[in-house]
């Protein structure tokens, strides 16, 4: 590491042109949260860090008329303090702030947490539950893309060399809307998720379902959708028949490892009680709002 460098550009232009030039040996750094760590372990000997956080665009909240753009390098702390953005997507900001510790928070970032690539990454299902695109900036100009297509694998991005993350777009709710994100996870704190489940929901006047979509963390090698949500949810209310659907949909869902922190049948079977205990949440909040 004795030949590491550090740049801190501020447009997106001059870090693409480093991250570039430099090729797959360069890392981006915002929090460093997941960084630091995988470079003090030998996981990542990276031969630059372009630090974007002097980049405008990466540090902004901004709420226009039909969209919230986030920054790629705000913080969660800065997520958890913004109202209007908790108003609006209360289920994006509770997963954002379950990322660590108060300390952690201060740094950790959504684009890190992101390319990071962590199956069990907390913001992921959320972000992907509502619908949430990522600006990319690249050599060869600017592209969006669903944020569901990033992580490839443990680890492991679709980003080309050269390519970064600018910013995260999420829609203006429409009313009667409601999202929401829980994990299960063995520590009451400090830990990552066993499994996670974050989901949307858009209700009917007359208060059945009019849209849905549910995301799971850390039961495959990336955030998975729960494709069966939609077909079980939209057009009902959610009595009990429904949530026993919509838990068998989400057991078939999954396809988890055995570890330390989880069993193959133990993730599964959380899995379909975090995704009762989540539609219930974001209904609850699509009936106020």
């Amino acid at each position: 590491m004795a030949d590491l460098r550090y740049e801190s550009p501020e447009t997106i232009e001059a870090a693409v042109a480093l991250l570039a030039g430099e090729g797959r040996t360069a890392r981006v750094f915002a929090g460093g949260t997941d960084l630091i760590v995988q470079m003090n372990e030998g996981l990542v000997e990276p031969s630059l860090l372009v630090d974007i956080k002097k980049i405008a665009e990466t540090r902004r909240i901004i709420i226009e008329p039909d969209q919230i753009r986030i920054g790629a390098a705000v913080t969660g702390a800065e997520l958890g303090e913004n109202q209007q953005l908790q108003a609006m997507w209360p289920g994006v900001v509770e997963a954002v702030e379950l990322i660590g510790s108060a300390q952690v928070q201060g740094r950790a970032t959504l684009g890190g947490n992101l390319c990071n690539a962590s199956p069990a990454a907390d913001s992921v299902p959320a972000m992907m539950a509502a619908g949430a695109r990522v600006v990319i900036a690249g050599p060869a100009g600017t592209r969006e893309t669903p944020i569901g297509e990033i992580p490839t694998g443990p680890g492991r991005t679709s980003l080309a060399p050269g390519e970064f993350v600018v910013a995260f777009l999420l829609p203006k709710p429409p009313a009667r809307s409601g999202d929401a994100y829980l994990r299960f996870i063995p520590r009451t704190e400090m830990d990552i998720a066993v499994v996670g489940a974050g989901i949307s929901i858009v209700l009917n006047s007359d208060g059945t379902c009019a849209a849905a979509r549910m995301v799971l963390g850390a039961v495959a090698p990336t955030a998975r959708l729960v494709e069966a949500a939609p077909e079980i949810l939209v057009g009902n209310r959610l009595d009990e028949p429904v949530l026993q659907a919509l838990a068998g949909a989400a057991r078939a869902t999954c396809s988890p490892i055995n570890d330390k922190r989880g069993t193959i049948e133990f993730r599964t079977q959380v899995a379909g009680v975090l995704a009762c205990r989540v539609a219930k949440i974001a209904w609850q909040r699509a009936e106020k709002n």
